[in-house]
């Protein structure tokens, strides 16, 4: 392959700026630029050499290169990572004496993807690479280190694996099609193992939602009858005026969205028109938006006010499956610790908004949103790997079908050949260049 170089290092000034360069003239290549007690051409893998850059007796900067030689390198080819000045008048010029003397920039994710062409981790990692680099949780962080220590692709790999010892059983029958009476692959063998990655396939399905959760932050409505306090708790939880508040009813007229992190959990905010009764038609469409965020949130803070009976106002929690949270606001009106009686339906918290006391509404959101993220051993976080091992479930479930009705062995390997392909998308043993194409473009350059 031809040999490819970039800035790894954000873009800007720093302390310190990284150019990488790979590919099988990338040691002889740096080389040719670099003035040291010993030649990089000669160094061991995983040395670092200090030394200078010099072309044409003009010295550009004091450097250390580090050397990794094939395959024992990120990219599994030679590299030279340059760590020089973070001056962009140096980043720059270092990247274009490289490319004068026969590199060639690289393009977006493409030091990753030869990682993957060249055997070092397969797709899910890859991803997971890039899933790392964009993790803005301590939650976030954490899935995305296991899936790159490869806890996806370890396990679609091991089901994969006894899937295809079975498909190669039954495609040897068909081999022997004029002998009937031969039958190389147990069917109540492969019915028991149907019904085993069946269930597995339907656990990593259903950690979809929380994995989906935790990349993207755990969604969480508030949603209450107007003027309760709800754009004031969107407020206060931010630490800042996000939504318009005012006294007027129906101020909030469509959902408003914004992140916030506590104790390394991202959560997604959803500020919801108050639900009443209204002939105003834009406020109903704004009412009918907060029903539909309620309905997909993992969490749902439903507010309300101090009344002598307080209770769950009519309509305002129907279709909702995630984990409520009661909370009363304005408890300043009528003093801090308002106890409340009678019937409840999950964690009636006493707060006030408007003075900032949210102090329990934010240890219960992080309380219930680590009871609902309660780890699986392997989670999916990545809408390609869902769709995939969605169609892998669907074929199975045709096998086990199949097997019940007793079809051939035939029909029966074409099931089995959609589910083994489906589960080979996701790790990359089964993919295609546009494919890989769409994934590493949406990876920065250097990476």
């Amino acid at each position: 392959m031809d040999t490819i170089c970039a800035i790894s290092t954000p873009y800007g000034v720093g302390g310190i700026a990284v150019v990488r360069v790979s590919g099988d003239e990338a040691i002889r290549l740096v080389d040719g630029l670099f003035c040291g007690r010993k030649a990089l051409t000669a160094a061991k893998t995983g040395t670092v050499h200090h030394g200078h850059i010099v072309r044409d007796g003009e010295t550009l900067d004091e450097v250390l290169c580090s050397v990794f030689r094939a395959p024992h390198s990120f990219t599994g080819e030679d590299t030279v990572e340059v760590a020089c000045h973070g001056s962009l008048y140096i980043q720059q010029t270092l990247l274009q004496w490289l490319v004068d003397a026969g590199g060639r920039i690289a393009c977006p994710g493409e030091f990753t993807r030869r990682a993957f062409l060249n055997g070092r981790m397969d797709l899910t990692q890859a991803e997971a690479v890039a899933d790392l680099i964009a993790a803005r949780s301590k939650a976030e962080k954490d899935l995305a280190l296991s899936q790159l220590r490869g806890a996806v692709s370890d396990e679609l790999t091991r089901l994969r694996e006894r899937l295809l010892h079975f498909t190669s059983l039954i495609e040897l029958e068909l081999d022997f099609a004029d002998h009937e009476e031969l039958e190389f692959a147990d069917r109540s063998e492969l019915k028991s193992l149907a019904a085993e990655i069946e269930k597995k396939l339907q656990a990593l399905i259903r950690s979809f939602r929380t994995g989906n959760a935790i990349r993207n932050g755990i969604a969480v409505a508030i949603v209450g009858a107007p003027n309760v306090g709800k754009s004031t708790l969107l407020n206060a939880l931010l630490g800042e005026q996000r939504a318009i508040v005012s006294d007027i009813q129906g101020t909030t007229r469509d959902t408003i969205e914004d992140t916030l992190l506590l104790d390394g959990i991202l959560f997604r905010l959803i500020d919801t028109a108050g639900l009443r009764r209204s002939d105003d038609e834009l406020e109903n469409m704004g009412m009918e938006r907060s029903r539909k965020a309620a309905e997909k949130a993992q969490i749902v803070v439903h507010v309300s006010e101090p009344t002598p009976n307080p209770s769950l106002k009519g309509g305002e929690l129907e279709g909702i499956s995630g984990s409520i949270i009661e909370v009363l606001n304005k408890s300043d009106l009528v003093g801090d610790g308002v106890s409340l009686q009678g019937e409840t339906n999950g964690s009636r918290l006493s707060i006030s908004a408007k003075s900032g006391n949210i102090e329990p509404l934010k240890r219960e959101l992080v309380r219930v949103a680590r009871e609902a993220m309660e780890p699986a051993a392997v989670m999916l976080s990545n809408a390609r790997h869902y769709e995939a091992v969605c169609r892998a479930h669907e074929a199975i479930v045709r096998v086990q079908e199949g097997l019940a009705q007793g079809l051939s062995g035939e029909l029966l390997s074409l099931d089995l050949q959609d589910c083994l392909s489906a589960l080979g998308e996701v790790t990359g043993q089964i993919t295609n260049q546009e494919v890989l194409n769409n994934i590493f473009s949406k990876f920065c350059i250097g990476k």
